[in-house]
Protein backbone atom coordinates (compact mmCIF):
# COMPACT_ATOMS: atom_id res chain seq x y z
CA UNK A 1 0.00 0.00 0.00
CA UNK A 2 1.61 3.18 -0.70
CA UNK A 3 1.20 6.13 1.88
CA UNK A 4 2.21 9.58 0.94
CA UNK A 5 3.89 11.32 4.35
CA UNK A 6 3.60 15.11 4.23
CA UNK A 7 5.71 16.54 7.44
CA UNK A 8 8.53 18.85 7.53
CA UNK A 9 10.52 17.44 10.42
CA UNK A 10 12.82 15.13 9.30
CA UNK A 11 13.65 13.06 12.16
CA UNK A 12 9.95 12.72 12.65
CA UNK A 13 8.98 11.49 9.00
CA UNK A 14 12.56 9.10 9.46
CA UNK A 15 10.91 7.36 12.30
CA UNK A 16 7.45 7.33 10.89
CA UNK A 17 8.34 6.04 7.83
CA UNK A 18 10.55 3.01 9.57
CA UNK A 19 7.37 1.93 11.78
CA UNK A 20 5.10 2.21 8.24
CA UNK A 21 7.60 -0.23 6.46
CA UNK A 22 8.05 -2.88 8.74
CA UNK A 23 4.31 -2.43 8.50
CA UNK A 24 4.42 -3.31 4.69
CA UNK A 25 3.54 0.19 3.52
CA UNK A 26 5.54 1.88 0.88
CA UNK A 27 6.41 5.63 2.01
CA UNK A 28 7.42 8.33 0.00
CA UNK A 29 8.40 11.62 2.20
CA UNK A 30 7.11 15.42 0.81
CA UNK A 31 8.57 17.94 3.38
CA UNK A 32 6.12 20.91 1.84
CA UNK A 33 2.90 21.52 0.59
CA UNK A 34 4.28 21.86 -2.69
CA UNK A 35 6.02 18.69 -2.79
CA UNK A 36 3.35 17.29 -1.77
CA UNK A 37 0.69 18.27 -4.29
CA UNK A 38 3.29 17.23 -6.97
CA UNK A 39 3.60 14.09 -5.59
CA UNK A 40 0.01 13.68 -5.94
CA UNK A 41 -0.34 14.32 -9.82
CA UNK A 42 -1.12 11.16 -11.47
CA UNK A 43 1.95 9.66 -13.01
CA UNK A 44 1.44 6.17 -14.03
CA UNK A 45 2.49 4.50 -10.45
CA UNK A 46 0.10 2.89 -8.29
CA UNK A 47 -1.83 5.61 -6.61
CA UNK A 48 -1.40 6.45 -2.54
CA UNK A 49 -4.26 5.03 -0.75
CA UNK A 50 -3.81 7.46 2.02
CA UNK A 51 -2.01 10.70 2.81
CA UNK A 52 -0.39 11.42 6.29
CA UNK A 53 -0.88 15.53 6.53
CA UNK A 54 1.14 17.45 8.84
CA UNK A 55 -0.69 20.75 9.46
CA UNK A 56 2.87 23.08 10.06
CA UNK A 57 4.30 23.17 6.70
CA UNK A 58 7.45 25.87 5.19
CA UNK A 59 6.01 26.76 2.74
CA UNK A 60 1.90 26.91 2.91
CA UNK A 61 -0.78 26.02 5.79
CA UNK A 62 -1.69 22.20 5.97
CA UNK A 63 -5.15 23.14 5.76
CA UNK A 64 -4.57 24.86 2.54
CA UNK A 65 -2.86 21.41 1.07
CA UNK A 66 -5.38 19.58 2.26
CA UNK A 67 -8.26 21.83 0.48
CA UNK A 68 -6.15 21.95 -2.65
CA UNK A 69 -6.44 17.81 -2.27
CA UNK A 70 -9.81 17.23 -1.80
CA UNK A 71 -10.51 19.45 -5.29
CA UNK A 72 -8.07 17.55 -7.01
CA UNK A 73 -8.73 14.10 -5.45
CA UNK A 74 -10.41 11.62 -3.21
CA UNK A 75 -7.57 10.24 -1.67
CA UNK A 76 -8.55 9.51 2.03
CA UNK A 77 -6.78 12.36 4.03
CA UNK A 78 -5.38 11.94 7.74
CA UNK A 79 -4.20 14.92 9.63
CA UNK A 80 -1.23 14.51 11.83
CA UNK A 81 -0.50 17.34 13.98
CA UNK A 82 0.29 19.06 16.95
CA UNK A 83 -2.72 21.29 16.78
CA UNK A 84 -5.23 19.56 19.21
CA UNK A 85 -7.68 22.36 20.09
CA UNK A 86 -11.08 21.86 18.78
CA UNK A 87 -11.86 24.48 16.30
CA UNK A 88 -8.92 23.44 14.12
CA UNK A 89 -10.48 19.88 14.22
CA UNK A 90 -13.43 21.07 12.88
CA UNK A 91 -11.86 23.10 10.32
CA UNK A 92 -9.89 20.44 9.44
CA UNK A 93 -12.95 17.97 9.28
CA UNK A 94 -14.94 20.66 7.11
CA UNK A 95 -11.91 20.87 4.37
CA UNK A 96 -12.55 17.32 3.83
CA UNK A 97 -10.13 15.68 5.90
CA UNK A 98 -10.82 11.77 6.79
CA UNK A 99 -9.36 12.07 9.95
CA UNK A 100 -7.49 13.77 12.33
CA UNK A 101 -5.11 12.75 15.09
CA UNK A 102 -3.09 14.72 17.75
CA UNK A 103 0.63 14.69 18.52
CA UNK A 104 1.57 12.56 20.67
CA UNK A 105 -0.41 9.53 19.45
CA UNK A 106 -0.03 5.85 20.07
CA UNK A 107 1.38 4.51 16.73
CA UNK A 108 -1.30 1.11 17.25
CA UNK A 109 -4.17 3.51 16.69
CA UNK A 110 -2.25 5.71 13.74
CA UNK A 111 -2.06 2.12 12.28
CA UNK A 112 -5.82 1.14 12.98
CA UNK A 113 -6.58 4.66 11.48
CA UNK A 114 -4.65 4.44 8.03
CA UNK A 115 -6.12 1.02 7.52
CA UNK A 116 -9.98 2.55 8.32
CA UNK A 117 -9.50 5.29 5.69
CA UNK A 118 -8.06 3.11 3.35
CA UNK A 119 -10.98 1.01 3.07
CA UNK A 120 -13.19 3.51 2.95
CA UNK A 121 -11.01 5.19 0.59
CA UNK A 122 -11.69 1.44 -1.51
CA UNK A 123 -15.05 1.23 -1.03
CA UNK A 124 -15.67 4.68 -2.56
CA UNK A 125 -14.06 4.74 -5.45
CA UNK A 126 -16.03 1.42 -6.23
CA UNK A 127 -19.22 3.17 -5.67
CA UNK A 128 -18.19 5.80 -7.83
CA UNK A 129 -17.03 2.74 -10.34
CA UNK A 130 -20.79 1.28 -10.53
CA UNK A 131 -23.29 3.90 -10.28
CA UNK A 132 -26.00 2.07 -10.63
CA UNK A 133 -25.98 -0.38 -7.20
CA UNK A 134 -25.79 1.25 -4.22
CA UNK A 135 -23.81 -2.01 -3.03
CA UNK A 136 -21.68 -2.63 -6.16
CA UNK A 137 -20.24 -6.22 -6.13
CA UNK A 138 -16.33 -6.92 -5.32
CA UNK A 139 -14.18 -8.44 -7.66
CA UNK A 140 -12.10 -11.26 -6.19
CA UNK A 141 -9.33 -11.19 -4.70
CA UNK A 142 -6.05 -13.40 -5.84
CA UNK A 143 -2.54 -13.70 -4.42
CA UNK A 144 -0.43 -17.22 -4.50
CA UNK A 145 -2.65 -18.91 -6.56
CA UNK A 146 -5.62 -18.56 -4.12
CA UNK A 147 -8.94 -16.76 -5.81
CA UNK A 148 -11.10 -15.61 -2.47
CA UNK A 149 -14.60 -14.83 -4.38
CA UNK A 150 -15.87 -12.24 -1.87
CA UNK A 151 -19.36 -12.28 -3.27
CA UNK A 152 -20.08 -16.12 -3.21
CA UNK A 153 -17.72 -16.28 -0.25
CA UNK A 154 -15.58 -19.47 -1.80
CA UNK A 155 -12.03 -19.95 -2.39
CA UNK A 156 -10.28 -22.21 -4.53
CA UNK A 157 -6.28 -22.91 -4.93
CA UNK A 158 -4.99 -23.65 -8.46
CA UNK A 159 -9.08 -24.07 -9.57
CA UNK A 160 -9.42 -26.53 -6.23
CA UNK A 161 -12.56 -25.54 -4.11
CA UNK A 162 -11.17 -24.89 -0.56
CA UNK A 163 -13.78 -25.08 2.46
CA UNK A 164 -13.31 -22.29 4.79
CA UNK A 165 -15.19 -21.71 8.16
CA UNK A 166 -17.21 -18.27 8.11
CA UNK A 167 -14.12 -16.79 10.54
CA UNK A 168 -11.82 -18.00 8.22
CA UNK A 169 -12.46 -17.33 4.87
CA UNK A 170 -13.33 -13.50 7.10
CA UNK A 171 -10.19 -13.45 7.61
CA UNK A 172 -8.09 -14.89 4.68
CA UNK A 173 -10.37 -11.98 3.33
CA UNK A 174 -9.00 -9.24 5.54
CA UNK A 175 -5.26 -10.01 5.16
CA UNK A 176 -5.90 -10.17 1.13
CA UNK A 177 -6.85 -6.60 0.93
CA UNK A 178 -3.28 -5.72 1.08
CA UNK A 179 -0.98 -8.01 0.71
CA UNK A 180 2.18 -7.70 2.38
CA UNK A 181 0.60 -5.04 4.94
CA UNK A 182 0.92 -6.11 8.44
CA UNK A 183 -2.43 -6.33 10.19
CA UNK A 184 -1.66 -6.14 13.73
CA UNK A 185 -3.88 -8.53 16.28
CA UNK A 186 -6.09 -6.07 17.61
CA UNK A 187 -7.08 -4.52 14.03
CA UNK A 188 -8.18 -8.50 13.07
CA UNK A 189 -9.91 -9.35 16.29
CA UNK A 190 -12.06 -6.12 16.00
CA UNK A 191 -12.97 -6.71 12.38
CA UNK A 192 -13.52 -10.42 11.77
CA UNK A 193 -14.57 -11.48 15.23
CA UNK A 194 -15.99 -8.07 16.41
CA UNK A 195 -14.35 -7.80 19.92
CA UNK A 196 -11.06 -7.14 21.42
CA UNK A 197 -8.05 -9.93 21.41
CA UNK A 198 -6.97 -9.65 25.16
CA UNK A 199 -6.40 -12.96 25.86
CA UNK A 200 -7.71 -14.30 22.89
CA UNK A 201 -4.28 -15.10 21.23
CA UNK A 202 -4.15 -18.31 20.91
CA UNK A 203 -7.87 -18.31 19.12
CA UNK A 204 -6.18 -16.24 16.33
CA UNK A 205 -3.16 -18.69 16.12
CA UNK A 206 -5.37 -21.87 15.51
CA UNK A 207 -7.49 -20.03 12.70
CA UNK A 208 -4.39 -18.68 11.40
CA UNK A 209 -2.66 -22.47 11.18
CA UNK A 210 -6.26 -24.06 9.88
CA UNK A 211 -5.98 -21.70 7.15
CA UNK A 212 -2.18 -22.72 6.46
CA UNK A 213 -3.08 -26.09 6.30
CA UNK A 214 -6.39 -26.08 4.23
CA UNK A 215 -4.76 -24.48 1.47
CA UNK A 216 -1.93 -25.89 1.64
CA UNK A 217 0.09 -23.43 1.58
CA UNK A 218 2.05 -22.94 4.81
CA UNK A 219 4.11 -19.71 3.43
CA UNK A 220 1.17 -17.33 2.34
CA UNK A 221 0.47 -16.19 5.95
CA UNK A 222 3.45 -14.86 7.87
CA UNK A 223 3.81 -13.77 11.64
CA UNK A 224 5.19 -10.89 12.11
CA UNK A 225 6.61 -11.20 15.68
CA UNK A 226 4.74 -9.39 18.50
CA UNK A 227 2.71 -7.73 15.88
CA UNK A 228 0.22 -9.28 14.06
CA UNK A 229 0.53 -11.32 10.79
CA UNK A 230 0.48 -10.18 6.75
CA UNK A 231 -0.52 -11.87 3.46
CA UNK A 232 3.13 -12.53 1.25
CA UNK A 233 1.91 -11.78 -2.06
CA UNK A 234 4.30 -13.68 -3.86
CA UNK A 235 6.83 -16.96 -2.79
CA UNK A 236 10.30 -16.01 -3.01
CA UNK A 237 12.20 -17.67 -4.69
CA UNK A 238 14.62 -19.64 -1.85
CA UNK A 239 11.86 -21.13 -0.88
CA UNK A 240 11.79 -19.03 2.23
CA UNK A 241 9.33 -17.02 3.74
CA UNK A 242 9.80 -13.20 4.28
CA UNK A 243 11.85 -14.03 7.91
CA UNK A 244 13.78 -16.53 6.48
CA UNK A 245 12.50 -19.62 7.12
CA UNK A 246 11.46 -22.31 5.38
CA UNK A 247 8.18 -22.19 3.78
CA UNK A 248 6.95 -25.09 6.00
CA UNK A 249 5.51 -22.29 8.11
CA UNK A 250 5.92 -24.65 11.44
CA UNK A 251 7.83 -22.73 13.61
CA UNK A 252 4.84 -19.75 13.23
CA UNK A 253 2.31 -22.25 14.11
CA UNK A 254 3.94 -22.62 18.05
CA UNK A 255 2.06 -19.95 20.76
CA UNK A 256 5.72 -18.91 21.53
CA UNK A 257 6.26 -18.21 17.78
CA UNK A 258 4.04 -15.52 17.25
CA UNK A 259 4.51 -13.82 20.40
CA UNK A 260 0.68 -13.89 21.48
CA UNK A 261 0.30 -17.16 23.89
CA UNK A 262 0.27 -15.42 27.28
CA UNK A 263 -0.20 -12.10 26.54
Amino acid sequence: MRLLLVEDDDRVAAALSAVLGRHGFQVRHARSGHEALDALVPDGSDPYRVVLLDLGLPDRDGFEVCSRIRAASSVPVIMVTARADIRSRIHGLNLGADDYVTKPYDMGELLARIHAVARRGVATAAQTAEPDGPNPPRGPLEARGVVIDRERRRVSVHDRDVPLTRKEFDLLALLAQSPGVVYRREQIFSEVWRSGWEGNGRTLEVHIGSLRTKLGLPGLVEAVRGVGYRLIPEQPADGKGADGRPEDGAPDERPAGDGEAGR
